[in-house]
This record gives C-alpha cells, structure tokens and sequence, in this order.
C-alpha cells in the first residue's frame, strides 16, 4: 500500500500542473463574467442540437424523416436551449470543484473532488430524460395537437425502464445510444479529467523510463 501511494503522488502532481494551466487559460480567455455566459450558453446550445441531429439521424433516421419530422425538427430547439441551462451551470460547478481540488493536500480528497463530476453526469442522464419530456410537450402546443406533460413524461420513462429490463434488444440498443449521444455535453468534464490523468500517467511511465535506461 505504502508503494501505491509513493508511486501515485507524482502523476497527481503532473495531473495538477495539467489542471492548473487548464484553469488559467480558461481565466485569460474568459473576460468578463456577463460577456462569457452568453457564449458558453450558445456553444451548448449549438453542441446539444448537433447531438440531437447525430443521433436521431443515426438511431431513428425514419423518424426524422417519416410523417412526423416538422416534430423531430421543432424538438431540436427547446432541447438545445434546455440542455444547454444544465450544461452551463454543470460548466461553472465544475470549475468551482478543480479550483477546489487544487487546493487538495491528499491523494483521496483531489480524486474525491474530481469525482463530483461523476455525479453529474449521472444527474444529467434525469435531466435528458426532463428536457424531451417538456421539449415534447412544448412542440406538441405549437402543432395544436397538445398532450399531457405527464404522457411525454410516461413515454421517455418507459423506454428506459425497457432499456434497463433488456437491454440488448434491439429497441433498447437504439435508445441507450441515443442517450449516450444526447449526453455527449454533460459527459465533457469527465471525458477532460480522464484525459489529463491519463497523460499525466503517460509522461511519468516517459520520465520513469528515462530514468531507467539512465541509471
């Protein structure tokens, strides 16, 4: 155990100087708080739609383009704008929490801190889940053909509970896919720590090596 830890602590500290230059280039870009937001709140919007279109086209290409396309269409912007409130706010926690992580004097608590994101990411499966419900809600309103928010919310709560009985139908495997892709923003912030330890594990095998042939 005393190994593991011995061994651990230099690829912490390679993955900290990592994180540290990450978040002073995100505060040299960043400016002014109100100039910011607008920006990061467009760039999701624009990332969520363009998620939405990746998976609709690839899991269910016979709804985007069967009788009901001008709904698939009009569902794109409310999930976007939707999707895009969680993945701004998740954005500035998530920053919160590495400033908070830096700060960290133990291996544990900085994996622990980092982790939160984890969290997240699983919070924001229920809020995909959220979004289509009133998204589809909404679209339904501007078609003057409304339903129940509680239908929408029946339908999308179905299919996951189908998805999560027997997963490796084929129905099930389009539906899980098209939340995978769905939570391709949500998912950034631990997609990005996972590629800073990983290189932070890279260039210490590098140093190590180097070390090795030397000695």
């Amino acid at each position: 155990m005393r190994i593991q830890k011995l061994r651990s602590r230099p690829i912490i500290a390679i993955w900290k100087r990592s994180l540290s230059r990450l978040l002073n280039f995100y505060d040299r870009k960043r400016g002014r708080l109100w100039q910011f937001f607008p920006k990061i709140f467009v760039f999701f919007t624009l990332l969520n739609m363009t998620c939405y279109w990746l998976a609709i086209l690839t899991a269910y290409p016979e709804q985007a383009f069967g009788d009901e396309r001008a709904h698939y269409f009009l569902l794109q912007f409310p999930v976007g704008v939707l999707g895009a409130l969680f993945d701004s706010l998740s954005f500035f926690i998530t920053v919160f929490i590495a400033r908070r992580a830096l700060k960290t004097t133990t291996v544990t608590s900085y994996v622990a801190h980092l982790s939160i994101d984890v969290l997240i990411a699983i919070v924001a499966t229920w809020w995909v889940l959220l979004v289509f419900s009133v998204s589809g809600w909404l679209v339904s309103l501007v078609q003057h053909q409304p339903e129940s928010l509680a239908t929408r919310s029946e339908l999308y709560e179905s299919r996951i509970v189908s998805a999560v009985k027997d997963p490796t139908s084929g129905q099930s495997l389009r539906n899980i896919y098209f939340g995978i892709v769905m939570g391709i923003s949500a998912m950034l912030p631990t997609a990005t720590h996972l590629y800073l330890s990983g290189q932070s594990i890279v260039i210490y095998l590098r140093k190590y090596a180097r070390r090795w042939r030397l000695g």
